[in-house]
């Protein structure tokens, strides 16, 4: 199979663009706890400002993001075998969120009734979450 590629740029053009990236965003690789903090932090204002749209112009550096923090979860973060309510407030924990931090997910009553046993975690539910915390939707079923 054969592609046909448009250009390729000179180093120097690359650098110039990658640069004020990095210094802007912060982190562009995952490599300590500080760059762990600050990846996921820009990850919540994108997901903030992107929401499902998958064709917004930003949703390439969430993905791009996404994957260095689930790269370094890899190697890092262990998810113990546990409840899903527990998952749960083990991610926001991570996350330094609270129950009104993710109307995205469900409303903050229904967080609420989750994290104390008071109400299942739903299918629909557990598919917002897991987009929300990048991670697959069965550790919250």
């Amino acid at each position: 199979m054969s592609y046909s590629i448009k250009r390729v740029p000179e180093p120097q053009p690359i650098l110039g663009a990658w640069t004020p990236f990095k210094e802007l965003v912060g982190v562009t690789s995952v490599r300590t706890e500080a760059d762990y903090a600050q990846a996921c932090a820009t990850i919540d204002v994108l997901i903030d400002e992107i929401g499902d749209n998958e064709n917004h112009p930003l949703a390439e550096v969430l993905h791009y993001l996404s994957e260095q923090v689930q790269e370094y979860e890899g190697e890092h973060v262990q998810i113990p075998e546990a409840e899903p309510r527990e998952v749960l407030r083990l991610l926001m924990e991570q996350h330094g969120l609270k129950h009104e931090d993710l109307p995205d997910c469900a409303p903050r009553s229904r967080i609420s009734d989750i994290l104390n046993g008071r109400r299942a975690i739903s299918k629909e539910i557990a598919k917002r979450l897991g987009r929300r915390f990048r991670v697959h939707a069965d550790v919250f079923l």
